[in-house]
């Protein structure tokens, strides 16, 4: 049977892009349809423009930080318009790079929801169809809503970044990542801010002792933390939002932001109709060579709900060309993948947390806190955290965990190390670049405890 492609990849985001441009650099047919923006979620409603704002929420400690070393000059107040503009300007840059690029690599582009009718056929909305050897699932994921009366009346972490203006008060609900980074986000640009969260701590799945830090941290910076809390009522009162919390706490605000997780956008694609699996969550089962049920089709990236990071996806979308066009059968490598959370203080880490390694045998916990010297000049009491993780017996660092400024830059580094196999004998055997902060990788002697 003669196909019109040889691939169709239905998804616009950085995994399906890079597959796409891949196998239409070898010269096989390629199309993709993307419904909304090219670039997905990371490059415009994620990654990027978070971390932008991020930027822009650290000038105002940065000033006044300044200010602590003989500066002086008067800050005025943010001004959200100015940034949301240029912004977008940014954003539109990228979202023509990944078009353009595509284009360049012989990839035909339809800006157009579409959805599979059976193993090798696609439609667009507009009622083209097309059919294709191989399709590639990589739709991503969705900010998940609670079902909660009046929930609309919240905003999800896609609204953030087209926001008319900056709310005086705000409500985030979650505590995961997205929740305490739009937390620092927010609380640096002058927003009074308050967190639901559902559990006794923040981050939920990081080292305890590290999210603990990061938490007392977030509140010396003003954030207010409501643990063991779940909204139950919400409604609209004199132009602001009430809400009411499980604990009993209630307050009104200006904006409520849900931060309560993602699911995978594929509802509506008509996947299980042809034989794809999804499960309980809604992500599509695939095998270690992202192929699923269906022989002809194959999904990567967040939509199969493993690991939900943009660097994942472009290593999973390499893997899956090489082994569906390159003739090279090749599975990802999701061991020791590092990553950081852009709070404020930020958190790095690879590898295992404490309470990982504490089952799964005997291990050396090596750590420090201690007030960088930038912020003990200027008078500042918050402290970084340091951490790593030890194998008793073969001294093979399991983990490394840090906390404070710039700990992303760090961690990818000391991920190297870690992937490599270092031990600590390694870390010791360099020599300590100083006066940094980095060097306390290199400088901690002896174990704070030891888990059996």
């Amino acid at each position: 049977m003669a196909f019109d492609y040889d691939l169709f990849v239905i998804g616009g985001g950085s995994g399906g892009v890079r597959a796409a441009r891949l196998t239409a650099q070898d010269g096989h047919k390629v199309a993709l349809a993307e419904e909304s923006r090219m670039g997905g979620t990371c490059v415009i409603r994620g990654c990027v423009p978070k971390k932008l704002m991020v930027y822009a929420s650290e000038y105002k400690e940065s000033a006044e930080l300044a200010q602590s070393y003989g500066w002086d000059f008067d800050l005025g107040p943010f001004d959200w318009p100015k940034f949301q503009q240029h912004l977008e300007s940014e954003l539109g840059r990228l979202e023509n790079a990944y078009e353009t690029n595509a284009e360049k690599a012989g990839v035909t582009i339809y800006k157009s929801r579409a959805v599979l009718k059976d193993a090798h056929t696609i439609e667009l909305a507009d009622g083209q169809t097309f059919t294709s050897k191989h399709i590639l699932v990589a739709v991503g994921g969705h900010p998940n809503v609670p079902g909660l009366e009046n929930a609309d009346l919240g905003m999800v972490s896609d609204d953030v970044f087209t926001m008319r203006e900056m709310p005086k008060k705000l409500m985030i609900v979650g505590g995961g990542y997205i929740g305490c980074e739009f937390a620092g986000i927010f609380n640096g640009l002058g927003t009074e801010v308050s967190m639901f969260i559902r559990k006794a701590q923040i981050l939920r799945g990081f080292d305890d002792e590290a999210r603990g830090h990061v938490a007392d941290c977030m509140k010396m910076r003003g954030v207010t933390i409501h643990t063991g809390c779940s909204p139950t009522e919400m409604e609209k009162r004199n132009g602001r939002i009430w809400v009411k919390g499980s604990s009993g706490h209630e307050e009104e605000f200006d904006a409520v932001l849900w931060a309560t997780g993602r699911n995978p956008s594929t509802k509506g694609l008509g996947l299980e109709e042809v034989g794809v699996r999804l499960d309980r969550g809604g992500a599509i089962e695939v095998d270690d060579h992202f192929q699923t049920a269906v022989p002809s089709i194959y999904a990567l990236g967040d939509c199969i709900g493993r690991v939900e990071l943009t660097p994942v996806a472009i290593r999973e979308a390499v893997a899956f060309h090489k082994t569906v066009f390159g003739g090279e059968p090749t599975k990802m490598d999701y061991d020791l993948i590092p990553s950081a959370t852009f709070t404020q203080p930020e958190m790095g880490t690879v590898g295992m947390t404490e309470e990982q390694a504490e089952e799964r045998g005997p291990t050396l916990v090596y750590a420090t806190a201690f007030r960088p010297m930038q912020m003990a000049f200027a008078g500042g009491e918050e402290r970084v955290l340091f951490k790593m993780l030890v194998d008793k017996e073969t001294r093979k660092v399991l983990g490394v965990t840090i906390v404070g400024p710039h700990a992303a830059e760090m961690i990818q580094m000391a991920a190297v190390a870690v992937k490599m196999g270092a031990t600590k004998e390694d870390f010791d055997a360099t020599v300590a670049l100083h006066p940094t902060m980095a060097e306390e990788m290199v400088t901690m002697k002896e174990p704070v405890r030891t888990l059996d």
